[in-house]
């Protein structure tokens, strides 16, 4: 690894900006989900642990460059002081003599206001980068979340001050690291979703590095289509026929086997409990659609879990919203989740729809590793550069 962790800084008696990404979910004023706030404590103890002072920066919502009341990260400091154990000190900017002033003074934690706040983060501006390097001597990214976007926070400030990753980050990157750039093999990746258009990038990336695709959700349909499989009103991107059967024969030239449902679970109406049938993958009926994989392809899919080393999980089987078309997705999980247990897989998923279907399974705590980025973790499946994990290793 060419990145810098927390074991590597001198933080003793130096001020560390830490770009933590706690854009959590509000309502009614208060913080309803502190997961995100929650996984940034080890990184903040770590620091304060080796003597250092910990300033916070972070984003909330989109005020596109204005300051926008309701998106204040002052709504966070009761969550963040209880997830934390003692008192944070709010600035309500982000740069400036103000903010410099406070860090200053301060004897405990410092939260600085929301850095879109300023027009300059999302346009990367190399002056508000400046600015907010003036505030610190050390830079820790512990946002992987949001280490797709090249701002100033999450990009600019990393070349302007000794820069390492916070502990959510390396866990993040180790993981994904395993997953994908130096994996222990057979790899075994599961993509599913409504349409193929969203993840051609993502497809053609993977069946050039893992040794089995695994197709699911609306995204099959489309396949199925591509082979002539009729699937009846079934979700599916027709026009996206040709580009399938390309995917399906890059697949073939670069050795990875792309694995399709073997039977399907259809109904005339997409609702919970809705009648349903569980048939071949070729026979869907006219007036049906296609909801779920049946049986005989979960069977296969463990089967082929059992014989690979790595797992990596983005997207859904089936309709898994809404039971009983979350029985494929279920099954498949709970699988994984046996294997990683009792240490035969590597597991690692991402993406918001994954993390709420593993959880709905409660397959989640058994993976490997949950990554709760969304754009980030589809950006690095992809194989594409990610600015703010670049800018750590320069």
């Amino acid at each position: 690894m060419s990145w810098k962790t927390l074991d590597d800084m001198d933080f003793a008696g130096k001020t560390a900006l830490v770009r933590v990404d706690i854009n959590v979910p509000v309502a009614e004023g208060k913080v309803t989900d502190a997961t995100r706030i929650e996984k940034i404590v080890p990184t903040i103890r770590d620091i304060q642990a080796k003597g250092g002072k910990v300033v916070l920066l972070a984003h909330f919502g989109r005020p596109k460059g204005k300051r926008v009341e309701d998106m204040s990260l002052s709504i966070t400091l009761p969550a963040l002081e209880q997830a934390l154990g003692q008192k944070v000190d709010f600035v309500a900017d982000c740069v400036g003599d103000q903010a410099a002033s406070a860090i200053a003074s301060a004897t405990g934690i410092v939260l600085l206001e929301n850095t879109r706040f300023h027009a300059g983060e999302e346009k990367n501006d190399p002056d508000l980068a400046r600015a907010m390097a003036e505030l610190g001597d050390i830079y820790v990214n512990d946002a992987f979340s949001v280490a797709h976007r090249a701002h100033a926070s999450t990009e600019g400030l990393a070349h302007l001050l000794p820069a390492c990753a916070g502990r959510l980050m390396e866990a993040e990157l180790k993981a994904l690291e395993a997953a994908l750039g130096a994996p222990q093999r057979p790899v075994a990746a599961v993509v599913g979703g409504a349409k193929v258009s969203t993840k051609l990038d993502l497809l053609g990336n993977l069946v050039t590095r893992v040794d089995h695709l695994i197709i699911g959700g609306g995204m099959a349909n489309t396949f199925l289509v591509a082979q002539g499989t009729p699937v009846g009103k079934s979700l599916a991107e027709h026009d996206m026929a040709d580009t399938a059967r390309e995917i399906l024969a890059k697949a073939e030239s670069a050795g990875c086997t792309l694995h399709l449902p073997r039977d399907i679970v259809v109904a005339r109406e997409f609702k919970a409990g809705a009648e349903c049938e569980t048939l071949p993958a070729d026979a869907c009926p006219e007036d049906a659609m296609i909801l779920d994989a049946g049986p005989e392809t979960v069977a296969h899919l463990s089967q082929v879990f059992g014989d690979c080393k790595t797992l990596i999980w983005n997207g859904p089987l089936g309709a898994f919203e809404i039971p009983p078309f979350d029985a494929a997705t279920n099954a498949a999980a709970r699988r994984a989740a046996e294997l990683t247990r009792v240490g035969d897989l590597i597991s690692v998923a991402g993406g918001g729809d994954t993390v709420a279907a593993l959880n709905k399974a409660g397959a989640a705590e058994e993976f490997s590793y949950i990554s709760t980025a969304g754009g980030a973790f589809l950006e690095w499946m992809e194989g594409k550069e990610l600015p703010g994990v670049a800018a750590l290793t320069r």
